[in-house]
């Protein structure tokens, strides 16, 4: 059989559980198991059971900082969480990425969008509305990118990215699924076509470029 999801939905705003309660108790895919309004209700939820994600909103729950976020997930690692929210800091991007926590969207996300959220959360895949996207990843037209951005090919592109998480050239072959000397190769070559000496003459013109976020960087 199916597993079923465990769903936890921590959050103060009596519309917006109503509505989250109605999608998922919809869902056979998903078991509601508790919601709750305060950290102190969530924590003895936590203790009780065992539970696969948790959806909550950091402004409208008693926690004493992003931390106690952190804390959670630590101390429960099998709970994933998904960040749902009226509003986002740059500052607040930045330190849930900081605790760990790369799954966030906005309360006017359609239902496609949730449970498409949902499902990359379980999953352990980053999921970030379009609206933080645009905001955080500076996907705007006018930024400042070199004349040409498109000299590399998109595999070229997504080594870049990996060099900039600080993936080594080994790590890189491995998630890539490809040998050592390919991704020596590919190095090699895209130094040689952007005219970078270094990772992090690399890292800045990507940045320029778009192809990384310097948030996503710096985190």
């Amino acid at each position: 059989m199916e597993k079923i999801n465990k769903l936890i939905i921590a959050d103060s705003q009596f519309l917006v559980v109503e509505a989250l309660k109605s999608l998922i108790l919809a869902d056979r895919s998903y078991s509601l198991t508790g919601v709750v309004a305060t950290k102190s209700d969530l924590l003895k939820l936590l203790e009780k059971d065992s539970f696969d994600l948790l959806i909550t909103d950091f402004a409208n729950v008693d926690y004493d900082g992003l931390d106690d976020l952190k804390i959670l997930k630590q101390r429960y690692p099998q709970l994933t969480i998904l960040i749902l929210t009226n509003s986002i800091s740059k500052q607040e991007f930045s330190d849930l990425n900081r605790v760990g926590i790369k799954n966030i969207i906005y309360k006017s996300a359609d239902k496609d969008e949730l449970f498409s959220a949902i499902e990359s959360t379980l999953k352990s895949r980053k999921f970030y509305s379009d609206e933080i996207l645009d905001m955080f990843l500076d996907l705007s037209d006018n930024k400042s990118v070199p004349e040409d951005p498109k000299t590399l090919t998109p595999s070229e592109i997504e080594i870049v990215k990996l060099i900039a998480g600080g993936l080594t050239t080994k790590e890189i072959a491995s998630r890539r699924n490809i040998s050592y000397h390919t991704v020596n190769t590919h190095r090699k070559n895209i130094f040689r076509k952007v005219e970078v000496s270094n990772a992090s003459e690399l890292i800045m013109l990507a940045i320029k470029a778009g192809w990384i976020d310097n948030i996503e960087y710096y985190i």
